[in-house]
């Protein structure tokens, strides 16, 4: 589908946008979630670069992934919506659509991942009571399972990685108490997120 997008430099240019994408068929796209070019977009006037957000599907059917992936602006209208049954998972916002990607390429489970997270953030708001953080995956090594975290200082990066260990026993925990806390909060209908954990109190 075709949109116009407005430059600062006063130049409206069209692009296109694939409302569907297929990853298994299109490694292409697979490669540019991954490092964040993906739907990038330059001004032919200025060079400047875009990366406007909208509404698509991927399907990636060797991971059995059918995502919904809708722009951060209807992050508000998403919780407002009625109960609905879809037959696809959500993520909301870029950022999340390639953090939830790179989990998924990695043969990780999104849930524990996003558990893990939501223990990292609450240890976080221990120390740092007053700040507004939150947390990405980053991949998996000898190490353990890395994450970044930001919003503790002013333009830095907290790196925390979590052993093995724990993620398998986060894992057994899943998989004998799902419906126990935190993987209880972590679902609002088809968004798995920690963020919902997180989300403002008029959207709850």
């Amino acid at each position: 589908m075709k949109h116009d997008l407005s430059c600062q430099c006063g130049k409206i240019f069209q692009v296109v946008i694939e409302e569907e994408v297929n990853l298994d068929e299109n490694p292409t796209s697979l490669n540019s979630i991954l490092d964040g070019s993906f739907m990038s977009f330059i001004c032919p006037a200025c060079k400047k670069k875009h990366k406007p957000e909208f509404r698509i599907l991927l399907i990636w059917k060797s991971k059995n992934l059918k995502l919904e992936v809708l722009p951060e602006m209807d992050r508000g209208e998403f919780y407002r919506r009625k109960k609905e049954d879809i037959p696809y998972e959500t993520v909301i916002g870029f950022p999340e659509m390639s953090d939830r990607i790179s989990v998924l390429k990695d043969d990780l489970e999104p849930v524990i991942i996003e558990a893990l997270k939501s223990c990292l953030l609450a240890k976080a708001e221990e120390n740092y009571p007053s700040r507004e953080t939150n947390i990405w995956y980053r991949g998996k090594g000898p190490a353990g399972i890395e994450f970044h975290l930001d919003g503790i200082r002013a333009g830095e990066v907290a790196v925390m990685r979590v052993p093995d260990d724990l993620y398998k026993k986060m894992s057994n925990n899943y998989i004998k108490h799902p419906k126990s806390e935190p993987f209880s909060l972590l679902r609002v209908r088809s968004y798995m997120s920690v963020q919902n954990i997180l989300r403002p109190d008029a959207l709850k």
